[in-house]
């Protein structure tokens, strides 16, 4: 049964990772005659493969996949770009006559394709420089008050540990005299009359046991598909990028744990004990993020795609 689409309507599939949103998305493909842009920040990477759960080959024959290794690993590639490039090729698709299905998990992607980004001033060498200096010094904490008194409503949206939104937040603050914020809804005022795409956020929802199980049980599969010789092909390529941090991409759960492996401070089954940790804490900043960030229709993971069609 092929469900046609309706003109400028995007259907947006996310969740916690491990939650079956991939293979949902998949049979929706098949049956709704869609392309899928993914919405994951690693999976774009041709060499992030069994870590990032890409889909498989088999799958990529069936359906048109985009933001699948598309990069490679020394090119930056930030939210911004990602909702301006995703953004025209869901135009592209609708003008084919096709449905859009967009599904991951990368919070910032995601908010950024839905709701957009203000139009951001770059950055500001000296004036970072200047509050780098004040956070060690200082401390986050001290840094965090001062934002939380300036722009409340950005400080809601992250704590004194994400360091690097804090700063860039304040720097933008020195920068412009203008808050995070008052940019944002600057921007959406000016951007309201422009054509959008009208997208209809799910979220698919499991009981954190059977979550927690599939994401201890995933770990696993990866390790036996090859995800210990994936990691030290990269150890052995980007060793010194790894070491100084200046790979983005690489400091990601299930490949950061097999590092330090390799550095010798844990054994292999501690690191994958500790991938299967951080991917579960990784899943519980995503939930407490999509629902308080995103407008999204909580729905059970068991759903069948039919049904999920049904609901548009």
């Amino acid at each position: 049964m092929r469900v046609p689409p309706i003109e400028n309507e995007v259907l947006v599939l996310t969740g916690p990772t491990a939650s079956g949103k991939s293979s949902l998305a998949h049979r929706l493909a098949l049956l709704g005659d869609a392309e899928i842009v993914s919405c994951d920040s690693r999976q774009v990477y041709r060499e992030l493969t069994i870590g990032s759960a890409k889909p498989d080959p088999g799958m990529l024959c069936e359906v048109r996949y985009h933001f699948i290794d598309e990069k490679e690993l020394t090119e930056p590639f930030s939210a911004g770009e990602y909702a301006l490039e995703a953004e025209a090729r869901i135009l592209g698709i609708i003008r084919r006559g096709k449905r859009a299905i967009v599904v991951g998990g990368s919070a910032l992607y995601l908010q950024g394709l839905v709701e957009g980004f203000a139009g951001l001033p770059p950055k500001n060498a000296k004036v970072r420089q200047l509050l780098e200096r004040q956070l060690a010094d200082f401390g986050a904490e001290r840094l965090y008050e001062r934002l939380r008194k300036l722009d409340p409503q950005q400080a809601a949206t992250l704590d004194p540990t994400k360091t690097q939104r804090l700063v860039r937040s304040l720097e933008i603050i020195e920068t412009t005299g203008r808050s995070v914020t008052e940019l944002q809804r600057t921007h959406t005022d000016a951007t309201t009359q422009k054509w959008k795409p009208n997208y209809t956020l799910f979220a698919l929802l499991r009981p954190r046991e059977e979550l927690y199980g599939r994401i201890n049980l995933r770990t696993e599969q990866m390790m036996h598909e090859g995800l210990l010789e994936e990691a030290e092909g990269l150890w052995r390529r980007y060793q010194r990028e790894i070491e100084d941090r200046s790979l983005p991409s690489l400091c990601t759960v299930g490949y950061q744990e097999l590092f330090e492996h390799f550095r010798g401070k844990t054994t292999l089954d501690e690191a994958v004990a500790l991938i299967q940790q951080h991917t579960r804490n990784y899943a519980k900043r995503q939930l407490t993020f999509m629902r308080n960030r995103l407008q999204c229709r909580w729905v059970p993971a068991t759903i069948g795609s039919e049904e999920l069609l049904g609901l548009l």
